[in-house]
């Protein structure tokens, strides 16, 4: 059917959209538009799940073997703790998949659409039949839709029908036996606009749509596992053959000291779960959802799990510089007109959206109805997509559209000129949209006395090419001045006119050449934002190089570049360079790689250009974030190992392609997400270094028992107790450490580091000595005062379980001290470690559990002794990190 048709079909006003009430109504009818998600797993499966481990199946071997061997007790102990473990792991993981879930709904689609008359942003999941879309360039088609008025409109389909290149549409009636991708009336679900523009009615939603049909036959995969999960289960697979390798070690020293041997079986069994860092899996779970949740709070959405661990090796951040680096509030400042013969300069007062400023040339106002003036006002009005929007209660003056085109309107009105009367006035018959390729876009009206004027606004270089019939003075003077206002960190842009002329899409500006007569300049500022000058200080400090990328003139980028630290003032100490987008097409690719450490500024590149940068920059080993906002810009977004979208300007396609969506467009928000990255690595590190020394020492005592000639130190279920429930109350906790302050003073983390580096290795070379010296030298000291046997082990199990306490808060940092304000600072490490003490009471002081546990109660006045030896851990690590702190100043 036709478009009236359709529109009537649907119920729909042309002009107005649907109302408010009828899109209520049509969301409780057909549901929210969006594809069926996968049913919660119920919580019996998510517990189901948690026995699904070669540790697991240990344990259970384990049980087993204590019941063959008559030890009832112990066997209802390990059962005991794989339950509490598995309902532990159950609830963790459970959280951090609702942390997921309200991570994904904020990163959320949004659309444009008419309703009430007044153009809106909803989400796409609001989307209902019948409602009026607003697609431009970048945006997602969010629903299946017929279209009732296009300009120009490119549409990529490659999702749905495999088109390699983008379709071009129409609104003209098709026959209904049409194939899907030939239908050019009908936009859908899961493709997106490449260029043009267009409206179009909503025909279905959800389930109906094309993609749905297509969802409802297939299922969808799984995020694959990111280097950090795949290192940590090869780490995971050689302590568990590690532990194989100890189980068999064990018997065989227990054989030779002829110990009874179920008692020998259920120690080594005891000793192979120690090895095995059963909370490690949960613990990286838990960090790396924290982390995003951090993250968005501070603005920084995440997309993709690997960008979380990606972030702390960040080398380079390529940022652009409208809205990212600068607060997006364009405002004119400057104008140059032609003249006759003799260029007029007009100041411009006011900053901001608000119109509120006068003009004035040498002194004096200038009025609107100046010719010249008149003719610049026009083309700047006319040739505009943007909507000034007047301040609605305590809101400011805000602009719906480009900043850049927004303050051309906020110009006609500090002139005295009224947008909206100029434009029903002047109607648009045709146009030529902005292409990012030309910088350039054109429109034609009807206007008095020119009944067919196409209006032109762009790059100056790209408009003063068109216009090579003007006077060379002309030229040579406007050329001057565009380039004097880049210096000034000025944006410049160019208007023409042509009279009598006609817009063919197909022949586009070239037709206009040497028939553009110049209008004038304007120069606009974005001022920087105050706190990215203090990120881009911390960026330095912490090993990471800012390189602006804009499509403003170099001089302009390399002014704001300089204004804010990005580039150093040419004495050769750094990148100083501008780099624009012909030159850099002359540059091969040896001659770049060679010169990007001198490069601060990356001016007027093209979005395919931004490709070619982070490729260039990766070849030489560096870790790449890079920003963007257009649909052109998701290929770099892609290829970069950090792809930031613009959460505010970006386009859908944009922040699809991306791995992080910022939500407010700032550069601080990235600087804060990169050390929110560095946290989480850092967290996780803790956690590993925690796991290793505890176990380590905990066979170390066991092997000296067993060489040493003496009895076994503790019971198997001792150990269980220790590795399972001393240790996974404050495992996870531990990866909630807060930032330690020098996050951001560290080196990238290195993009093959290892999980037990070199300095990890020191520390557990000290800590893992000093527990099994205490709790072993505990043990053998008080066997030789004839201690009863049943005592010593209560003592020496309580002992370690105590040096693990004081160990994990030598874990929170490796140079911090862990006295102080820095104990109190995770109330989750805080919690677990009052948990975890609560248990061992309950052990040491509850009947029931001293027959479980083979433990007798100690006097309380015995456990001061105890607190103060086991503390020798605490206060070896102490006297390490003070010599380190030494060592760094």
């Amino acid at each position: 059917m036709d478009a009236d048709e359709a529109l009537r079909r649907c119920g729909t006003d042309p002009q107005r959209g649907l109302d408010g009430a009828a899109a209520a109504r049509r969301l409780a009818e057909h549901g929210p538009n969006a594809l069926p998600e996968a049913p919660p797993r119920p919580a019996w499966l998510g517990l189901l799940r948690q026995f699904k481990s070669p540790l697991i199946y240990i344990l259970f071997a384990a049980a087993v073997l204590a019941v063959a061997l008559g030890h009832h007790g112990d066997a209802g102990v390990i059962l005991a703790v794989v339950v509490v473990n598995a309902l532990i792991g159950s609830f963790q993981e459970g959280r951090a998949e609702r942390s997921m879930a309200a991570l994904r709904r904020l990163s959320g689609l949004h659309v444009r659409v008419l309703r009430d008359g007044a153009e809106r942003v909803v989400e796409a999941r609001e989307l209902v039949p019948g409602d009026l879309m607003l697609l431009a360039a970048g945006d997602a088609v969010a629903a299946d839709a017929r279209l009732v008025e296009q300009v120009q409109l490119q549409v990529a389909e490659a999702a749905l029908t495999g088109e390699s290149v983008p379709v071009s549409k129409s609104v003209t009636p098709l026959p209904e036996v049409t194939g899907l991708a030939d239908r050019h009336d009908m936009v859908y679900s899961g493709t997106h606009v490449t260029g043009g523009r267009a409206r179009a009615v909503v025909v279905a939603t959800g389930v109906h749509t094309e993609v749905g049909r297509i969802a409802g036959l297939t299922e969808r995969a799984e995020e694959p596992k990111t280097p950090l999960e795949l290192r940590l289960e090869q780490f995971g697979r050689a302590l568990v053959a590690a532990a194989l390798g100890l189980f068999v070690l064990v018997v065989l020293l227990g054989l030779w000291r002829a110990l009874p041997l179920p008692e020998v079986l259920m120690v080594a069994i005891s000793q192979m779960v120690s090895m095995v860092p059963e909370g490690l899996p949960v613990a990286m779970t838990i960090a790396l959802a924290v982390g995003m949740q951090r993250m968005a709070e501070r603005g920084a959405i995440i997309r993709r799990l690997s960008a979380v661990e990606t972030l702390g090796s960040t080398t380079v951040i390529c940022s652009d510089k409208t809205g990212t680096l600068t607060r997006n509030e364009m405002t004119v400042v400057e104008l140059w007109l032609p003249g006759d013969g003799t260029p007029r300069e007009i100041a411009v007062g006011g900053i901001g959206y608000a119109p509120e400023g006068r003009l004035l040339e040498q002194g004096r106002p200038v009025d609107a109805r100046d010719p010249a003036l008149a003719g610049l006002l026009a083309a700047a009005v006319l040739c505009n997509d943007a909507e000034l929007q007047p301040p609605a209660g305590d809101a400011a003056w805000t602009v719906l559209g480009d900043p850049t085109e927004g303050a051309l309107l906020v110009l006609a009105a500090k002139a005295g000129a009224d947008p909206a009367t100029l434009r029903r006035d002047a109607p648009r018959e045709a146009e030529l949209p902005f292409d990012s390729d030309t910088k350039l876009m054109a429109t034609r009206h009807r206007l008095g006395g020119a009944p067919r004027r196409v209006l032109l606004k762009g790059a100056p270089e790209a408009l003063l090419r068109l216009a090579h019939g003007e006077d060379a003075a002309t030229l040579a003077a406007a050329r001057a001045q565009a380039e004097a206002m880049a210096t000034r960190a000025l944006r410049v842009l160019a208007f023409g006119s042509v009279d009598d002329d006609t817009l063919d899409a197909a022949a586009g500006f070239d037709a206009l050449a040497g028939r553009v007569r110049l209008l004038g300049l304007a120069g606009q500022i974005d001022p920087p934002r105050e706190e990215v000058r203090q990120a881009v200080a911390e960026c330095r400090r912490a090993g990471i190089r800012p390189v602006m990328v804009t499509g403003d003139h170099k001089l302009t980028g390399l002014a704001i570049a300089r204004a804010l630290g990005i580039a150093d003032d040419g004495d050769g100490r750094g990148a100083c360079r501008a780099v624009d987008g012909p030159e850099l097409e002359r540059m091969g690719e040896a001659e770049l790689r060679e010169a990007l450490p001198s490069i601060a500024v990356f001016a007027r590149v093209q979005p395919a250009q931004k490709l070619r940068i982070v490729e260039a920059l990766q070849a030489r080993g560096e870790v790449v974030a890079m920003t963007g906002d257009g649909v052109n810009d998701a290929p770099a977004l892609a290829r970069a190992d950090v792809g930031v979208a613009m959460g505010i300007t970006g386009t859908e396609v944009a922040k699809s392609a991306a791995k992080i969506v910022v939500t407010d467009d700032n550069f601080a928000t990235i600087v804060g997400a990169v050390q929110q990255g560095r946290v989480v690595y850092g967290n996780l590190k803790k956690v590993i270094l925690y796991l290793l020394a505890t176990s380590m020492a905990e066979v170390l005592v066991l092997l000296l028992a067993l060489l040493g000639g003496f009895p076994l130190p503790l019971a198997a279920v001792q150990i269980l107790w220790i590795n399972i429930v001393t240790e996974g109350t404050v495992t996870v906790n531990l990866v909630m450490d807060p930032p330690d302050g020098d996050e951001m003073r560290r080196r990238p983390v290195s993009r093959d580091d290892r999980l037990l580096g070199t300095a990890l290795l020191r520390r557990v070379a000290l800590m893992t000595p000093m527990i099994a010296a205490v709790t072993f030298g505990w043990f053998a000291w008080r066997l030789s005062q004839g201690v009863p046997e049943d005592l010593v082990r209560t003592e020496t199990f309580t002992v370690l379980a105590m040096c693990q306490w004081f160990n994990v808060l030598n874990c929170q940092s490796a140079t911090a001290s862990a006295l102080g304000a820095r104990l109190l600072r995770n109330r989750w490490l805080v919690g677990g470690l009052s948990l975890s003490v609560a248990l061992q009471a309950a052990v040491l002081y509850l009947p029931p559990m001293n027959a479980l546990f083979h433990t007798v109660p100690l006097p309380p006045a015995s456990l001061l002794p105890l607190v103060a030896l086991a503390s020798l851990v605490l206060w070896a690590e102490e006297a390490r990190k003070l010599r380190a702190r030494g060592g760094r100043r």
